[in-house]
This record gives structure tokens, sequence and C-alpha cells, in this order.
């Protein structure tokens, strides 16, 4: 990846509800906007979730599981989902929480696969994700600096290193007050991995100030309607939002690469009309001494620049010089 390009990774999760086409419309919204790469969540929900009744925070645990069987998807449609990403040209992952998603999400061979914060400390998923190969994009919301030093450690005794480390809030919507982003600038110095920002804001004015910190790896949530039912249709970006949102990385990836020249073509011609030159206030004979109340200093650009006032007060002229002609080099006796 370039130092400067930004992979921007188009959060799906399950905003499809089980549908195979609304998760197409996804996809197809994602290439259209210009993401790198579209990411379902894989889950199974016996794979996430104890059977039971329990207290689940202010969720009714039978509600929580009866919509995430709701949203499973079959091995063939995932499959189909793939192609149908390919079709577009933009690649297809997802977040995986069990053993079985990981193998039906490594046979489509992605370049990434994601753990989602939930799983910073799961070093079972962990290790088997290593054991792909495969480059593991880690979250580390609700985690302390520890835990994801415990966890980087685990994963180094296998000798694996093939991380991405996102910074992660994990409140939804994340108000931007809370986005926390200078914590990217501590991963940086800390662990020394790739970084990247798992952003859980509306706005985009939080992955803006991730970039300039060294981010590199952006994942955002969307959906195409916000008035749908489910866990996270109405914290995620809408398409209008979303677009903006990869136009504002975009952007700001154009802002700070290298130019080879300091001034371009388009500011060089602002600088003919904005910059001042020198000019005769007012008509000069050949012999007379120059004085600076002989200057104007104004717009627009032309031969001698506002620096070079001293190089004409205090000569001879030359020349005879017409009131608000440019002043010359040529135009003094001692040039």
């Amino acid at each position: 990846m370039s130092n400067h390009r930004a992979h921007i990774i188009a959060e799906a999760g399950v905003n499809h509800n089980g549908s195979v086409e609304d998760a197409k419309k996804l996809i197809k919204i994602a290439s259209e906007a210009g993401a790198d790469s579209v990411k379902f969540q894989i889950i199974n929900p016996w794979g996430l979730y104890l059977p039971g009744e329990y207290k689940y925070g202010h969720y009714n645990i039978k509600d929580v599981i009866k919509n995430r069987f709701s949203t499973v998807l079959s091995d063939e449609e995932y499959s189909d989902l793939n192609k149908y990403a390919k079709s577009l040209d933009i690649i297809f992952s997802g977040s995986v929480f069990d053993i079985e998603g990981l193998k039906l999400l490594s046979s489509f061979k992605p370049p990434y696969i994601k753990v989602a914060s939930s799983d910073l400390t799961n070093i079972r998923l962990l290790r088997q994700i290593a054991d792909t190969g495969q480059k593991m994009i880690l979250s580390t919301g609700m985690s302390t600096l520890k835990e994801i030093e415990k966890s980087l450690n685990e994963l180094k005794k296998v000798n694996y290193d093939n991380i991405v480390l996102m910074h992660c809030v994990s409140i939804y919507p994340c108000p931007t007050d809370k986005s926390n982003v200078s914590m990217v600038k501590t991963f940086k110095e800390n662990f020394g991995y790739e970084i990247g920002f798992s952003d859980h804001t509306r706005t985009n004015e939080s992955a803006v100030a991730a970039y300039c910190m060294g981010a590199r790896w952006f994942e955002k949530h969307f959906t195409y309607d916000n008035t749908l039912e489910g866990f996270d249709h109405k914290h995620a970006q809408n398409e209008i939002e979303f677009k903006n949102y990869i136009a504002a990385i975009r952007d700001i990836e154009i802002s700070l690469s290298n130019q080879s020249d300091k001034i371009d073509e388009k500011e060089a011609y602002t600088a003919v009309r904005a910059r001042r030159s020198l000019y005769a206030a007012h008509n000069i004979k050949a012999g007379e001494t120059i004085k600076d109340s002989d200057v104007l200093c104004v717009r627009p650009s032309n031969e001698l620049i506002p620096n070079q006032i001293d190089l004409l007060v205090g000569q001879v002229a030359k020349n005879d010089i017409a009131q608000y002609a440019p002043f010359s080099l040529e135009d003094i006796a001692n040039a």
C-alpha cells in the first residue's frame, strides 16, 4: 500500500437484514462510493452467544438471538456475494466470530480477515486466524493498552505479525468528542504495526484527524436506510454521508501528498496578478538619482519584485523612465 493511499473498508455488517438482494445493494453502494473493500459480519449465533436466558445489558437476549438468526446467510449466499463483489471490482471480506465463519471466509481468499473489538482478547480465535497466514485487521474498542499488548504478544509467540491495529471506540454512534483519535499516534509509537481507525462517528472529522496522525486503514458502518430495524442501521452513515466520508479521506490524501515543486502552475498564474512589483511613480530623467518616493510597489507582478527595492534606491537612472513603467535592472547605471 502507498504511504498516502488509505484502504477504506465499507462496513456492511448485517445491514442486509438477511436478504441477499439487499446485501448486493450494499455492495453496489460501497463500490460506487469508492470504497476499497466491503465487509460483512459472518455471525453464527451459537458461535457467539451462550444459549439460555440471562441479562444482556439493556437488551432482551431472546430478542437479540432472534434478530441474529434473521440475518444469517448460507455459505452459498456468501459465495454469491463474493462473486458479485468481484464483478464490481471491489474486495469482499468479513468479520468472523468462530471457526466456522473463519473457514467460510478463508475459502474466498480475502486479502484480510477482520476481528471485532469484542474478540481482541479471544486468543483462540486470534490463533486460528493467524494459522491462515492472512492479514488480520484487529479492532481495539473496549480494550486497555495492556490487553492489546497481551494479545499481540500471544500472536508473536506463533510468529505472526501480519496485523493492522485499528483504534476504535465502541460507542454507537460515537460522538466526535469521544473519538479519542490521538490514540492513533499512541499505537504507532508503542506497537509498530500498520494503524487504522474503525470509525463509529457519523461524521468525517475524526477520520481526517486520524489520517493526519498516520492511520491508513479506515472502517465505516453504512446502510441504505437508517429507519430499518436492526442493531446497526440507526448509527450507520447513509449513502450520501458515506460518499462524502470517502471523498474527505481522498481529499486529505491529496492535500498531504508531496508535490515536486512548492508552487504549481495554477498558483504561479495567481502570482502574476496577486504579487507586487516595482514601478516608476512619475517620469524619471536619465542621470537622476532614484529616491524611495520614485518607486511604486503595486500589483501586478513584473520584472523587479519588492525585495529588490534596494537595488534601485540610491542608484542613477541610465535611461529615461516613463511614469508607471516597470523598473528593470537595465534602467540603472550600476546594475
